[in-house]
C-alpha cells in the first residue's frame, strides 16, 4: 500500500462504502449522545486515504488529544525498532538491576510485552486507595514510574498469569531508555527521528516523568490525523513508503495471542501491548482511558481512530459504536489464484 508522505490524502469513501449509515454514525457520536459519552475526533482511512473525518466541541485537526493507554502499543513499537537495531533479545531475561537477586530476574521483556511478568499491580482507576496504577502517575511514583512499578513483589511464576499494568509499559519504556542511552533527551530523539517524523507526525508529543522516562503507559500527544498515521504502520506491516521501519514479523507478533499456559477464559483478547479486537486477532486495537481507540483492520484497509472523554462503564458502547462503523466498509476481495 501506499503511505502518506506528505498530508493526508482525503476524498469522498467509494461507492461500496455503506455511506449513508457511516455519515449518520458519525453525526449521531458527533450529538455526544449519552450513550456514548463526548466524542471529540473521528476518522477513518480507507485504502490510504481519509474518506471520513469529523470533530466535536472546540476540536479541530489540528488539536492534539492525549492517547492515554494507546501509548503503550507504541512503546511495543519502540521494543520493534530496537530489536530491527539487533540492541534487544525480547527473550533475555529483562535488565532491571533491582530484579537481580531474586526471582524477578526470571521476567523476560517478552513477560512484559504480554503482561505476563507476574508482579504485583493493581490498574484501578476508581478506587484511589486500592490503585497502583494512580499512586505510580499522581502519587508516590509519581517522579519515578518505573522505579515504583519494578518494586512490586512476584506474585505468579511469569508467564502463567496475564494481569494488565500500566508499571509494566513504563518498566519497559525505562529498559528502552536505558538502552538508546543520553536520558529524556536520548528518548525524545529516538522517538522523534525514528518514529513520528519517518510517519510524518508532526504533533506527537510524549511526556516524561520526573525521572527522565518516557511515560511509555499513559502519555502521546498528538491530532486524529497522526494517530491515524501510526494505525497505517501496522496496517502496511511496518512499512512506510517503500521503507520497512519494523522487522518483518513484528507486527504480527503483536497479533499472537497470549499463550496455552494461560487459562482461555483469562486470556482477554490480548497479544504484545495491542489489543486483539473482539479477539480476533488480525485486528489490532490500540485502546486508552476515556474511550481512545486506533482500530487497525487489514481485511478492509481500513484505519479507524476514535477519541474522546467517555466514562469507562460506556466503553463497551464506545466499541460497538466503532464496530458498526467499521463494518461500513466492504471486507477486501482476495486476489484470484493464478
Amino acid at each position: 500500500m501506499t503511505n502518506p508522505s506528505g498530508d493526508w490524502e482525503t476524498s469522498a469513501p467509494g461507492s461500496d462504502v455503506d455511506s449513508e449509515t457511516l455519515d449518520s454514525l458519525v453525526t449521531d457520536a458527533l450529538g455526544q449522545p449519552a450513550e456514548l459519552g463526548l466524542t471529540l475526533a473521528v476518522a477513518a482511512v480507507h485504502r490510504g486515504r481519509i474518506v471520513t473525518e469529523a470533530y466535536g466541541p472546540e476540536t479541530t485537526h489540528e488539536s492534539t488529544l492525549i492517547s492515554w493507554s494507546m501509548a503503550k502499543s507504541m512503546t511495543q513499537t519502540v521494543f520493534g525498532l530496537l530489536t530491527g537495531d539487533g540492541l534487544v533479545d525480547i527473550d533475555e531475561p529483562a535488565p532491571v538491576a533491582a530484579w537481580a537477586g531474586d526471582e524477578r530476574r526470571r521476567i523476560t521483556i517478552r513477560h512484559l510485552l504480554r503482561m505476563t511478568s507476574g508482579l504485583e499491580f493493581n490498574e484501578d482507576y476508581v478506587d484511589a486507595g486500592q490503585s497502583h496504577v494512580i499512586e505510580m502517575l499522581f502519587g508516590a511514583g509519581a517522579d519515578d514510574h518505573a522505579a515504583y512499578a519494578a518494586s512490586f513483589p512476584l506474585v505468579h511464576p511469569p508467564g502463567t498469569v496475564w494481569n494488565y499494568s500500566s508499571g509494566t509499559s513504563n518498566i519497559l519504556a525505562r529498559i528502552a531508555g536505558d538502552i538508546i542511552g543520553g536520558g529524556r533527551d536520548g528518548m525524545e530523539r529516538f522517538l522523534r527521528t525514528r518514529l513520528f517524523e519517518p510517519l510524518g507526525m508532526s504533533s506527537a508529543t510524549p511526556k516524561f516523568d520526573t525521572s527522565g522516562t518516557f511515560v511509555g503507559s499513559s502519555y502521546v500527544y498528538a491530532t486524529a490525523r497522526d494517530f491515524a498515521r501510526y494505525g497505517t504502520l501496522h496496517l502496511a506491516d511496518g512499512w512506510w513508503n517503500g521503507v520497512r521501519l519494523l522487522p518483518e514479523g513484528w507486527v504480527d507478533s503483536a497479533r499472537e495471542p497470549i499463550g496455552a499456559e494461560i487459562p482461555a477464559d483469562e486470556r482477554h483478547g490480548y497479544g504484545s501491548h495491542w489489543w486483539l479486537w473482539r479477539r480476533d486477532p488480525a485486528i489490532l486495537m490500540a485502546s486508552g482511558y476515556e474511550g481512545q481507540r486506533v482500530i487497525v483492520d487489514p481485511g478492509r484497509d481500513l484505519v479507524l481512530v476514535r477519541l474522546g472523554k467517555s466514562p469507562a462503564e460506556l466503553g463497551p458502547a464506545v466499541d460497538e459504536w466503532i464496530d458498526r462503523v467499521r463494518r461500513c466498509f466492504p471486507v477486501a476481495v482476495p486476489p484470484a489464484s493464478t
